[in-house]
């Protein structure tokens, strides 16, 4: 039996400074904000809940011991993309009455599942965050 990869659970972004980052993606992306216990006498977490998947955020400068993760740690090096059910410009209108200064958009790209509308901005280390619906 091969394997397959059937849908993501997590991922870990780097960043300079958690309770900023945290704070943000409340804020502009209406993500929950949790702090969990990763077991293991290591210290608390901080992540990012929305849907079913999370975002665990990892300063840029955590000891390696504490945190297994990749082998480059840069905050500001994201490029995520997540979809909501907002239309484009209500989500440039949010942008705008939170200071938030749009990138580009909306504009059509391609998603995993067909053509999306797409505005870009970015987080507060620069990452790229792309903000799309599927077109109708």
């Amino acid at each position: 039996m091969a394997l397959k990869v059937e849908a993501l659970d997590h991922l870990v972004i780097n960043v300079a400074d958690v309770a900023v980052t945290a704070e943000w993606y409340g804020r502009i992306l209406g993500m929950e904000v949790k702090v969990f216990d990763p077991g293991g006498g290591k210290a608390p977490r901080t992540s990012l809940q929305f849907g079913n998947q999370k975002i665990n955020v990892r300063p840029r400068d955590a000891d390696k011991a504490e945190w297994f993760t990749a082998d480059h740690q840069t905050a500001g090096s994201e490029d995520l993309c997540f979809l909501t059910s907002v239309a484009p410009g209500e989500v440039v209108a949010h942008l705008k009455a939170y200071g938030v200064a749009i990138e580009e958009g909306p504009v059509p790209k391609q998603g995993a599942r067909g053509t999306l509308r797409s505005v870009y901005c970015r987080d507060p280390d620069g990452s790229l965050i792309e903000i799309s619906s599927y077109a109708d």
